[in-house]
């Protein structure tokens, strides 16, 4: 199924013709958070709304469970914070705070580096090391430049797999070029979605890249893509029979 897309969340990119040059802006790490290796990718933008200037989604290896971050920067140090559920992530982030947000007591304090990071996560008497290392990066907010393999770990998550989006350059520019479905219990691809879009707009509507994939229903995702009056979704539901997703169509 296809499907229009319009969001507060992408308007004022479009408004002020950000679109056409891009603003993602994305570095991957791996490394750990005391003894559990993890994945972390961080996005910084000059503004989310709320006063968020960083956002971010991690997982420890181990669960494979994307955890939605915000936060603010503040030169090359980075405080932020943890979603604990869909209905926070969507009232602080989908539709947003009304209020500037505070990062008082939030658990991960980052460093960041020209080749990685490192920090703290700190939770009541919880207290863990967080080293990383860069891995790959991407930026589309020149002439578009992409480092590494840039897997980017959505937020949308089902219980049974995660979702992950490969992002590639193109002769049209960067977009998503490959949807992974990531089984949580193998911790391993168990199907790619291609997407043969010659104007390379698959991935690249919404303004924090994580939500270019959504969830609408326990087993229905939907891929935003840029272009034409406010973007389109193309939505896909998974199969028990065949274990795969399939596009929902009319």
């Amino acid at each position: 199924m296809e499907r229009l897309f319009v969001s507060m969340v992408c308007w004022p990119l479009l408004l002020t013709g950000q679109a056409a040059a891009g603003w993602y802006q994305v570095k991957n790490f791996e490394g750990s958070i005391g003894s559990r290796p993890v994945h972390l990718s961080l996005q910084r933008y000059d503004g989310f709304g709320s006063g968020i200037t960083v956002e971010g989604s991690y997982f420890y290896d181990a669960k494979q469970r994307p955890i939605a971050l915000y936060g603010k920067a503040e030169g090359t140090k980075l405080t932020l914070c943890e979603i604990a559920d869909d209905k926070e992530l969507d009232r602080l982030l989908v539709v947003g705070s009304k209020t500037p947000i505070d990062t008082t007591g939030c658990p991960l304090s980052l460093d960041i580096r020209e080749s990685g990071a490192t920090g703290g996560w700190v939770k009541g008497a919880e207290k863990f090391p967080v080293v990383l290392k860069q891995v790959a990066g991407l930026d589309d907010t020149a002439e578009g430049k992409i480092n590494g393999i840039v897997e980017i770990p959505f937020w949308a998550q089902t219980a049974a797999h995660r979702f992950a989006g490969i992002f590639t350059k193109t002769d049209a520019g960067i977009c998503m070029t490959t949807l992974q479905v990531i089984s949580k219990k193998t911790k391993r691809a168990v199907q790619s979605i291609r997407f043969d879009d010659d104007d390379c707009n698959a991935g690249m509507l919404m303004t924090p890249v994580y939500m270019n994939v959504q969830k609408q229903g326990e087993e229905i995702i939907s891929v935003n893509f840029r272009g034409g009056n406010g973007g389109h979704a193309m939505e896909y539901g998974y199969s028990p029979k065949t274990r795969k997703y399939h596009r929902l169509v009319n």
